[in-house]
């Protein structure tokens, strides 16, 4: 049987008491040392060890860990790199985790947290961004340029544990991205607990995120796990962070800081280790200005920023995003997958999609009950009478001359509704003329009646 090396870790810090207890706590997890004072040790020992995890101090006396953190991602970006800063220095962590950094502790530093942190980073895979590049492919579909950027960012902020903020519009995937940065990540055999922010009734907020306890208020009948808890040792995803109100913000950013939260009711505190994403499709800086958002809660989520382009940016993987939804569906429903048509083709590549991903997915779903044989024709998709048009201007400077509706999904089933109740009244209600009439399958007719809350 092969011996298995010990994991090894470079600690680097000038003092002596941290030193010491960085090595002690790494030592009882079985995991050797090399310990440097000065970032000219610190150089000298990466030149002759390999290691699997490294630990800098923030201040040196011959110079600054940052260097090193921007070092380190470009000579040997597979090292998770921790930080050591003072208490209460944000700042400092936060442009640490944006340099490249996994991860940060503060001073004085409590046990728990330190072997959290390395538990972490030693889960992490040793797969180079191409390979996680490749993993992330078959769930993040496409081949236009965007596209791959994007995975490969997702990548990249897979193997940190710094808080990214997703933007995007309505549609896009923000909640999907957000999986992937957790599934390529060193908390991926821990839960993913996605939360709409605006679901969830104000007077609730506190409760669903933090728990309570048994009698704290009317209808308190039993103590509850809240979701922070329920995410502990993985992802939190905050969907529409924007709409918190501003009270639970204050309470969301020491929840944050201190990495523990306390039920309401409760008199003790509740350590939580999670990674916080955070999404919105709303402009957040913009809701800083306007009041509405806490400026040092915008910082501490948005410490890295990831876009999720518009479908309209990327018309080119059209036919491969509804090739895939088209094989989903037809599964799901125990269907034959019909073609489209050239003609139907063309009519969604020049169209702008304000719903993005999911109108598309919308889209074909309509057309799947709608369409006859076996190919979808142009009339099958229903898009909108004055659709969008894709062009070089970005959609929100296109002018008065695009009519967009505001709930496109629920214009295009109040028109579905109406001209069917027309072909049921002309034919007495016969659903077998009815669908004739219509230029449908009786089957297709059966499904909208029940979808459209008809029967």
């Amino acid at each position: 049987m092969t011996k298995q090396h010990a994991k090894q870790a470079l600690v680097i810090d000038d003092e002596p008491d941290i030193l010491e207890l960085l090595t002690m706590t790494l030592s009882g997890m079985s995991i050797d040392c090399v310990t440097a004072e000065n970032l000219a040790q610190a150089h000298q020992a990466l030149k002759q060890h390999k290691f699997d995890l490294c630990f800098t101090d923030m201040r040196l006396p011959d110079g600054n860990g940052l260097e090193l953190v921007k070092t380190l991602q470009r000579q040997w970006p597979e090292l998770p790199v921790a930080v050591i800063t003072a208490h209460g220095d944000v700042d400092h962590a936060v442009e640490a985790l944006k340099s490249g950094a996994f991860d940060f502790v503060s001073k004085p530093l409590k046990l728990r947290m330190l072997r959290d942190l390395v538990e972490a980073a030693l889960k992490l895979s040793p797969d180079r961004p191409q390979q996680r590049e490749r993993r992330s492919r078959d769930k993040l579909l496409g081949d236009t340029d965007p596209i791959r950027a994007l995975r490969g960012k997702i990548s990249k902020l897979a193997r940190s544990q710094a808080p990214v903020y997703i933007t995007g519009e309505s549609g896009t995937g923000k909640e999907l991205v957000a999986r992937l940065i957790h599934e390529l990540g060193a908390r991926s055999d821990g839960p993913f607990v996605p939360i709409n922010c605006g679901a969830i009734p104000a007077e609730l907020v506190e409760s669903e995120f933090f728990g309570h306890k048994k009698g704290a208020f009317t209808g308190a009948v039993a103590d509850k796990q809240g979701l922070f808890q329920a995410a502990d040792g993985g992802t939190l995803f905050l969907d529409e962070v924007a709409d918190l109100p501003l009270m639970m913000q204050v309470k969301l950013l020491r929840a944050i800081q201190e990495k523990a939260v306390r039920p309401v009711g409760g008199h003790e505190e509740v350590n939580v280790d999670v990674r916080i994403l955070s999404a919105t499709h709303k402009n957040l800086a913009a809701c800083v200005q306007q009041g509405s958002f806490r400026e040092d809660l915008f910082y501490r989520l948005n410490v890295i920023e990831l876009t999720v382009p518009p479908l309209r940016e990327r018309q080119a993987d059209i036919p491969l995003l509804a090739d895939h939804i088209l094989t989903t569906l037809a599964r799901k429903n125990h269907l034959d997958k019909p073609n489209i048509s050239q003609a139907a083709m063309n009519k969604l590549r020049s169209y702008a999609f304000p719903g993005n991903v999911r109108e598309l997915e919308n889209i074909l779903e309509r057309a799947l009950t709608w369409a006859e044989a076996d190919s979808i024709e142009v009339d099958d998709l229903m898009l909108p009478q004055h659709q969008p048009i894709v062009s070089a201007e970005p959609l929100a400077t296109t002018g008065a001359r695009q009519t967009v509706p505001q709930d496109l999904e629920a214009c295009l089933e109040d028109q579905e509704r109406q001209l069917i109740m027309q072909a049921l009244e002309a034919t007495r209600w016969n659903r077998t003329a009815a669908a004739k009439k219509l230029g449908i399958t009786f089957r297709a007719l059966r499904y909208k009646l029940k979808k459209l809350e008809l029967d």
